[in-house]
């Protein structure tokens, strides 16, 4: 049975953590990329799909493809950032399935109903999105999750080889720059967005 975390470590994942702009001038190791991984394939995904591929993004090269390929001002946050990961699905992650959940034909569940697979190709990369920013966080660093660039132009640069993997999201990655923040906005009660029925 699981224990409620501390208020320090729902501070770190949560009340006090920050989308950053700007990162320090401190590398991101790849021992630090693997850690993340190892923590976001734990996070639950329909049928243990895991559609979610991503691309680190640490050599100029990678960065300044990518950051040509959005807005400028996020263009400006991907050349300054140690990291940015592409967040991408693969749409026949029912390839896997028997591997990755072989109590079922799950792979029958998918395989020719495009509209069904894309859906949760969807759905559960950006669940895996959203446990990538929470396992950066929990390992002490901080990202700058963004959309403001072309997916089409972002698959065609770096998925040519991969037509059924496609981008998400994307997300800057390093520690934070706390003179690159604005003060938070506002994050309304329970009673405004929630019923309980």
């Amino acid at each position: 049975m699981s224990e409620s975390l501390s208020d320090s470590a729902l501070d770190q994942l949560f009340r006090t953590a920050r989308t950053y702009n700007g990162y320090l001038d401190k590398p991101v190791s790849e021992a630090q990329l693997h850690a993340i991984w190892d923590l976001v394939k734990y996070g639950p995904t329909s049928a243990n799909a895991l559609p979610a591929r991503i691309v680190w993004c640490v050599s100029d090269e990678a960065k300044q493809k990518l950051a040509a390929l959005a807005m400028p001002a996020n263009g400006e946050k991907i050349l300054s950032a140690p990291v940015t990961a592409i967040i991408a699905m693969d749409t026949e992650f029912y390839e896997h399935l028997p591997e990755l959940f072989p109590h079922a034909d799950a792979r029958s569940w998918f395989k020719g109903n495009d509209a069904l697979a894309h859906a949760t190709a969807f759905r559960n990369s950006s669940l895996q999105g959203a446990y990538f920013i929470l396992a950066a966080r929990a390992l002490g660093l901080d990202t700058g999750p963004m959309s403001g660039f072309s997916n089409d132009a972002v698959d065609q640069a770096f998925f040519a080889d991969t037509p059924n993997v496609k981008s998400n999201f994307i997300s800057t990655l390093g520690y934070g720059d706390p003179a690159t923040i604005f003060e938070r906005s506002p994050r309304p009660g329970f009673d405004r967005f929630n019923c309980i029925v």
